[in-house]
């Protein structure tokens, strides 16, 4: 929504927030080190991937002891939510089987000079309606790095000046809302464009 170049990005205020990474995504540098995590990866099978991360909603799990990759710290779920079977989950992991997760992987990579490249419109208005439909309020994204409390507090407030027609929904679930909360998903999209 809003960016800031990195130097700035130290100080508070409106549009200043930048949520911290865990100690995960810069200390240890897990995902940030190209081929780290591919590595470490491919000990083990794309549905174990998955289902290790499918669920993760506190935000320690981030951070694996010294010398422990994430990845092998992680516990396999032995059973799957409701909202997923593991016949889509197999579909998914199949993909990822082809692809690898690099390309998931380099969201994160790239989370510095996303900023960067951004920064050119902080400030800027957004004068068209938005719904902005925050992830699961278990997801470890939410309840990390400063999101929740940003969310809830004055700052987030404040950017209704930047951006005036803007609902902001918090959504009861984890990271996969648009699988958990499939019916609470379609009904928020279906409102926001029959919004008149």
């Amino acid at each position: 929504m809003v960016s800031l170049p990195p130097e700035a990005r130290e100080s508070e205020g409106i549009g200043q927030f930048r949520p911290p990474l865990p100690a995960t995504f810069t200390k240890d540098k897990t995902f940030r080190e190209p081929g780290r995590a591919e590595e470490s990866f491919s000990k083990y099978d794309s549905l174990t991937i998955l289902k290790k991360f499918l669920l993760i909603n506190a935000p320690d799990l981030l951070s694996a002891p010294p010398g422990i990759e994430i990845i092998a710290f992680l516990a396999t779920p032995s059973t799957l939510p409701h909202w997923i079977t593991q016949e889509e989950l197999e579909f998914c992991a199949e993909k990822f089987q082809k692809s690898g997760f690099t390309g998931a992987l380099n969201y994160y990579r790239a989370m510095d000079m996303n900023w960067e490249l951004l920064g050119a419109w902080q400030g800027a208005r957004i004068t068209v309606p938005t719904k902005y439909i925050v992830v699961g309020d278990k997801d470890v994204g939410f309840q990390s790095f400063g999101t929740k409390d940003y969310i809830k507090g004055e700052a987030f407030r404040s950017l209704v000046a930047l951006v005036p027609d803007l609902q902001v929904v918090v959504v009861d679930g984890h990271h996969y809302i648009q699988l958990e909360r499939a019916k609470q998903i379609t009904k928020e999209i279906i409102s926001f464009f029959s919004k008149k």
